[in-house]
């Protein structure tokens, strides 16, 4: 994309509450702005990150502290525009971002260039349980939903939904940086969904449980898109994950753009039933029994691999936001299907092969070496620190005598789930069937990182 195309008078700020050394989609962002002639500002905790390593990054900005509240937020944000002294975009790259910056809308305006969200959006399609009600809404698949209201309607719901179910906090955002709870997991046990319940408090939102969509090859679906001040989609695309990290569940380590009209119609068909305006990524998961296309997930900011899509005119989302508030034309590019993106630290043999029809790297890039050296490094640094800490618990647990138990899932009941189409009447969920064989025992207290369930 030339220069000339974006407005290089006017900077961009990124902003990232959550503390994650290796958020390669900031890396994206950076260089994909950078590269436009835009000067990056980017807010975040840098330590120990090669997105520092830049040269496209103008300036580096300290982050709100750990468990900063909006005022902390717009504090942060106000004192940055203060220093650039023009108004800038701004663009959040996680969703403790898009929800602070949605609601300091009013004070932020001044001082930065804002998509027009009606109300509170960013935060209802963040929030897992609005998110369902969304779905309902507009038509769009989404897997079948319980949100338990006490421990024993957790383990029984878990249990008619057909073991194991995915546990989902409803505004993951809120988890406390050093509790373990993860946003995502599988529950295998009716005692591991009871248990969980009893960690509401804690977590800040509500349990939902959900019935679980097996993985398989050609069923991990994503789509990335800007919406535009009419409403019109562009910037993106859907593609298909083809390997994860954790397997079968996690982040994208390797995707690649693929048409596919279903997804496209239902990311126009939710994003114009919510009068949605900015940058989203969708996650789905197809259903290998109707084929449908659930809904996982709705993210209110750029997926970490929204570089995935750049057009044959170089525009992405971020590029799309820059060019829509400073009311410039965003320029028709010819998809380019069959594009890949890749993640060397999670996928380093994809990042070898042959790309016969083009592929971006997460970290290395020709003109902006740094950062992917000091990955490597720092990667490594990073994965001896885990193995050493499971190391030592591992030890830990055989000093105090500890031993490792056997879980067995049993077969979970057959009946039909129709019992279970009202999402929050839970009336007849208070105990297992007579029937039903005894609830199996508590998984492990801590689940690895394969039971993550939704993607970055």
């Amino acid at each position: 994309m030339p220069e000339s195309m974006l407005d290089t008078r006017v900077p961009a700020v990124l902003l990232r509450i959550d503390r994650n050394p290796f958020h390669h989609g900031t890396l994206g962002a950076v260089r994909s702005l950078g590269r436009a002639g835009i000067d990056v500002h980017v807010v975040a905790d840098s330590t120990g990150s090669p997105v520092r390593k830049s040269r496209f990054v103008r300036q580096l900005h300290p982050p709100p502290p750990p468990g900063a509240t909006l005022a902390d937020i717009a504090a942060t944000l106000l004192r940055v525009a203060a220093r650039i002294e023009r108004p800038a975009v701004l663009i959040p790259m996680d969703d403790a971002g898009a929800v602070a910056v949605s609601r300091l809308r009013e004070e932020l305006a001044p001082a930065y260039l804002l998509p027009q969200q009606p109300g509170k959006v960013p935060e209802r399609v963040a929030d897992k349980a609005e998110l369902t009600r969304l779905c309902a809404a507009a038509d769009v698949p989404h897997p079948l939903t319980v949100i338990p209201d006490s421990a024993a309607q957790a383990a029984t719901a878990a249990w008619r939904l057909g073991l194991p179910v995915v546990a989902k906090w409803s505004r993951p955002w809120l988890l406390p940086a050093c509790s373990g709870l993860r946003s995502t997991l599988v529950v295998r046990s009716t005692q591991e969904a009871r248990d969980l319940y009893l960690r509401t408090e804690e977590a800040g939102s509500q349990l939902l449980l959900q019935a679980f969509l097996p993985p398989g090859p050609d069923r991990d679906w994503f789509f990335h898109g800007y919406a535009d001040r009419s409403g019109a989609v562009g910037g993106g695309g859907p593609g298909r994950k083809l390997c994860a990290w954790p397997r079968g569940a996690g982040l994208t380590a390797v995707g690649e753009w693929t048409e596919n009209p279903q997804v496209r119609t239902l990311a126009q068909r939710l994003t114009d039933e919510l009068g949605y305006r900015g940058i989203f990524d969708l996650d789905f998961r197809r259903c290998g029994t109707t084929g449908d296309y659930h809904l996982l997930d709705f993210n209110p900011r750029p997926g970490a691999q929204f570089r995935l899509f750049a057009d044959g005119a170089g525009l992405d989302v971020v590029r799309a936001q820059h060019l829509d508030l400073t009311h410039r034309p965003l320029p028709a590019g010819a998809p380019l299907p069959g594009r890949a993106f890749v993640v060397e630290n999670y996928a380093p043999l994809a990042a070898l092969r042959p790309a016969r029809r083009g592929r971006e790297l997460a970290w290395h890039a020709g003109d902006d070496t740094a950062p992917g050296r000091a990955m490597w490094g720092l990667w490594g640094a990073h994965v001896a620190r885990r193995l050493l800490d499971r190391l030592r618990r591992a030890g830990a647990s055989g000093a105090a005598g500890v031993r490792p138990r056997v879980v067995r899932q049993a077969t979970p009941p057959t009946p039909s789930l129709t019992d279970l189409t009202d999402l929050t009447d839970l009336t007849d969920l208070t105990e297992p069937p007579p029937s039903a064989p005894a609830p199996t025992a508590p998984a492990p207290a801590a689940p690895t990182d394969d039971e993550k369930a939704s993607s970055c």
